[in-house]
């Protein structure tokens, strides 16, 4: 009986994982109570608490939901190119598919930030620096001018990405032209881009 109990709640963390996501992508992290979390999911909040012991371990699980979805799919873009400038173009592209298909899990990473909730702050952080990683050894990898930055490249680059769903409405086609400006914004120029075939966003 235990065990049959046991499956079945692990069989509803998805549910309430999306619950919690689509809830604090909404209404924001303070405005969400684990009482909402339940309802929106359709069980008790004593369900809840069967997996998480505080809505900040939620909020942690959530992030790294969103962390894992987006690293999966920069990892499978990336990993299509030898050349370290396509490689930073491909994770440009990967990182604004992921945080413009709507996601609630992508909307929290950018919506949350760990200043903005003190006690799960450490916990959001190696989540971010997790996936920031990558980009620090794309960057690396550019061979930039001892002039430049990578730290400050870096930052100004993510935080350009992560504000684009604010102002950018998708047409139709792919998202090239928007890559394309990103890329030429921070001078960098990869060879055969024009000979490469684009890839339409999923």
């Amino acid at each position: 009986m235990a065990a049959t109990l046991a499956k079945q709640q692990a069989n509803r963390w998805p549910a309430l994982l999306e619950a919690a996501a689509t809830l604090f992508a909404e209404r924001g992290y303070h405005a969400t109570t684990i009482r909402d979390v339940a309802e929106a999911a359709g069980v008790t909040p004593g369900a809840l608490y069967f997996h998480v012991p505080t809505k900040q371990a939620l909020l942690v699980a959530v992030y790294t939901e969103g962390v894992d979805r987006i690293v999966r799919h920069v990892d499978a873009l990336v990993d299509q190119e030898t050349e370290p400038a396509l490689r930073f173009r491909r994770a440009i592209e990967a990182h604004l598919e992921s945080i413009l298909d709507a996601s609630a899990f992508a909307r929290v990473i950018v919506r949350v930030l760990p200043d903005d909730v003190a006690e799960a702050a450490a916990e959001l952080r190696a989540q971010r620096d997790r996936y920031e990683t990558r980009f620090r050894s794309l960057i690396a990898a550019l061979g930039l001018p001892s002039r430049r930055s990578p730290t400050l490249l870096r930052m100004l680059l993510l935080g350009a990405l992560n504000a684009t769903p604010i102002w950018y409405r998708r047409p139709s086609g792919s998202l090239d032209a928007i890559v394309d400006e990103f890329v030429a914004v921070f001078g960098i120029a990869p060879s055969g881009t024009e000979t490469k075939p684009r890839r339409r966003p999923k």
